[in-house]
């Protein structure tokens, strides 16, 4: 038979090893929440670091003019590509198949990614349309707002040259980082100039020296600066 002691001695450390269990149970529950917390976090930067500012430029199907350019959002994750606008218009393309850059897009029809802009960005073809999609946000990230006038440029001033073909005409190149416009500048009223390429329109006043640089869809200005003659180059 059992003395009196052993079956207390027994009890104590029977005790001693549900605590400890008890302990350990309770370590291993704390230990999973910091792993769902860790995890969580981890998904957060995660999302965050797939989600970037970036420039897009629409074109209608078989066009080579923009109908909008702006600053936009693209995002991707497990595969799937968001496209906001600044417009609020948004694309949605969920792959398809196991070939990459096959996609669906909200409406259920297909979409593509094309290469063609290198490091730069990527291009999407969809049913009615194309987008651009520029790393490079710029000009857009540049300016909040149109510059007042004033002599003190609150912006990098471009790199301008214009040479006179005759009386009527400017050829005019400027270029200030990634943007760049080359093209003929016309008389359109007294010393008044004009002209345009697929995304901007360029306006020089000769009698004031100024010159402005807008968008040719949202007419949002990128430019505006002093050009005056005694800076005037040739092409």
């Amino acid at each position: 038979m059992l003395s009196s002691r052993f079956i207390a001695f027994f009890c104590i450390e029977l005790g001693f090893m549900r605590k400890d269990t008890e302990m350990l149970n309770l370590t291993k529950s704390s230990f999973a929440i910091a792993l769902t917390a860790i995890a969580s976090l981890g998904l957060a930067v995660s999302v965050k670091a797939d989600t970037v500012q970036a420039r897009c430029d629409v074109y209608p199907k078989g066009s080579d003019r923009a109908q909008s350019s702006g600053l936009c959002t693209f995002s991707q994750r497990q595969g799937v590509v968001g496209i906001q606008l600044q417009n609020g218009k948004r694309y949605d393309l969920v792959p398809v198949g196991n070939n990459p850059g096959n996609y669906r897009d909200q409406n259920g029809k297909a979409a593509y990614r094309q290469t063609g802009l290198g490091d730069k960005g990527q291009i999407y073809r969809l049913a009615t349309e194309s987008i651009y999609v520029y790393w490079d946000a710029a000009p857009y990230n540049q300016r909040s707002a149109p510059p007042a006038p004033s002599t003190t440029a609150t912006s990098p001033t471009p790199l301008t040259y214009m040479t006179p073909q005759g009386s009527n005409v400017l050829m005019t190149q400027i270029t200030e980082g990634e943007f760049k416009f080359r093209g003929p500048l016309r008389r359109t009223s007294g010393n008044k100039f004009t002209g345009e390429d697929g995304q901007v329109r360029v306006m020089y006043d000769k009698d004031t020296s100024r010159v402005v640089v807008i968008n040719k869809v949202t007419g949002t200005e990128f430019y505006n600066y002093f050009f005056s003659t005694a800076n005037e180059g040739k092409l």
